[in-house]
């Protein structure tokens, strides 16, 4: 089933770029020039993924990610003009899965999408449910619950707690982390992690300030703690 993609971004020739590029490889590409028209396309499209420029007139990308990700779980690739750090941090805070400096090459943007696209679809056999404690991860319906409220994660935040749940009380180091998240093609740096850790025990924890579900292990990453 072709898989559509909506473009936000106020450069029209990178748009232009993008859409020929991407349709030739078989995806189905929308687009909007700023935030604003973004929330409107993306509700009425409901694409599978979206590619989003972070500076833009009228409503920027980050307002955007504010807005969409009270609605919708889309897969997120933000753009960053610049190889900014603080930009990218702000990004994944947000909900983005990954990030894409400007100028990039269509090549290395489609090997993004594939690998984010391939992480929000993945699945395991019937029965791959992970249990410990009172969180529940079930792979096959992509769900996520503590107790009995269900939790909405970002197709990269469902591959981090997976990853920690499968083998509660070992620590896991970032670059393992990194690993299981985004794939060989992703070039991450580790800070990533830090920051969806961030993002997982503000929607897991009972007190985020003090986990008792993810703890830090010093000078090696993390765990899910057993009890």
């Amino acid at each position: 089933m072709m898989k559509t993609v909506l473009v936000v971004d106020d450069e029209t020739r990178l748009v232009d770029l993008v859409r020929a590029y991407l349709t030739q490889q078989g995806y189905r590409v929308v687009s909007a020039p700023n935030g604003h028209e973004a929330l409107f396309v993306a509700r009425q499209e409901k694409p599978d993924l979206i590619v989003l420029d972070l500076m833009m007139p009228e409503m920027d990308g980050y307002t955007f990610l504010q807005h969409h990700r009270r609605e919708r779980n889309t897969p997120v690739i933000v753009l960053t003009a610049r190889d900014d750090q603080d930009d990218k941090v702000v990004g994944l805070e947000l909900g983005a899965d990954d990030y894409l400096t400007k100028p990039f090459r269509p090549r290395e943007l489609l090997a993004r999408i594939r690998a984010v696209l391939r992480r929000a679809g993945q699945s395991e056999p019937e029965g791959a449910v992970l249990r410990c404690r009172e969180v529940t991860l079930d792979r096959e319906l992509h769900l996520v619950r503590v107790g009995e409220r269900a939790v909405d994660l970002t197709p990269s935040e469902f591959e981090l707690l997976a990853a920690l749940i499968s083998t509660p009380g070992r620590a896991f180091t970032r670059l393992e982390l990194l690993d299981r998240m985004q794939g060989a093609a992703y070039e991450g740096y580790e800070r990533t992690v830090d920051v969806h850790i961030r993002n997982l025990r503000a929607k897991l924890e009972p007190d985020p300030a003090s986990p008792s579900y993810i703890e830090t292990v010093y000078g090696v990453g993390y765990r899910f703690a057993q009890d």
